[in-house]
């Protein structure tokens, strides 16, 4: 896995749209189409905002979730209702190319056999995603896969109903899906991040984090999480 190392949070957002774009292009060229797994958080969607500055053939573009919480609607915690805001109003991406997971059911695991489905009508069957985002929390939780959750050891379904976390449970694609992936890409920004970020490099199998394969991995840190990183890791990173 590669590492790449930014002064802020800002910095990375932008150098990760512009990844995704050059990514985009290539596989729109390639393939012609592409189909992108977001996860929630700050900086993501600080890296959505940039992206939709970038000049993109956006109606050949699907853009699935990596987890979602378990909520109505209009729950402002909901990733999707930022992920809607930051493209739908900025680019021309047809509304329906935003594959929002089905939190809403009355049978989770009902709605999460759908959206597997969905997935394979998206990207192939089995679906094979181009780019799956990733971020990771300080106990070395990536998506919804979080440490203990049954959801860690499913190997027969591309998206779980995880347990419980922060007080919701989550709906989450699993490691077969996100490994089975073209290209993965980590924004990990935050002090707070130092610990499972060193765990992540080494390939601690003990966090859920590094249990997704490495070699088509691009991780952009900010300086604050790269902290407890070597210093020459540092300076190569930022060359």
């Amino acid at each position: 896995m590669k590492i790449e190392v930014y002064p802020d949070d800002d910095t990375v957002a932008r150098k990760a749209a512009a990844v995704i774009a050059a990514d985009m292009r290539s596989a729109l060229a390639a393939r012609g189409r592409y189909v992108m797994a977001v996860s929630g958080g700050h900086t993501p969607w600080l890296m959505l905002r940039a992206l939709a500055e970038e000049p993109l053939p956006w109606q050949q573009v699907n853009v699935v979730q990596v987890d979602e919480r378990v909520a109505s609607a209009n729950d402002p915690e909901r990733n999707l209702a930022h992920l809607r805001a930051s493209l739908l109003t900025c680019v021309a991406l047809p509304p329906d190319h935003i594959h929002a997971m089905p939190v809403e059911a009355t049978d989770l695991d009902r709605a999460a056999a759908q959206y597997a489905s969905t997935l394979r009508d998206v990207a192939g069957s089995p679906p094979v995603l181009d780019l799956v985002h990733l971020g990771l929390g300080p106990d070395g939780h990536t998506a919804s896969l979080v440490p203990g959750d049954p959801a860690l050891d499913v190997t027969d379904a591309d998206v779980a109903v995880a347990g419980a976390y922060q007080g919701r449970r989550r709906m989450t694609l699993t490691f077969p899906i996100i490994n089975r992936s073209r290209f993965v890409l980590w924004l990990v920004t935050g002090s707070e991040k130092t610990a499972a970020l060193v765990r992540l490099r080494d390939g601690d199998r003990s966090i859920p984090a590094a249990r997704v394969r490495q070699d088509r991995a691009l991780l952009l840190a900010d300086r604050a999480a790269a902290a407890r990183l070597d210093t020459d890791e540092q300076q190569e990173a930022q060359n």
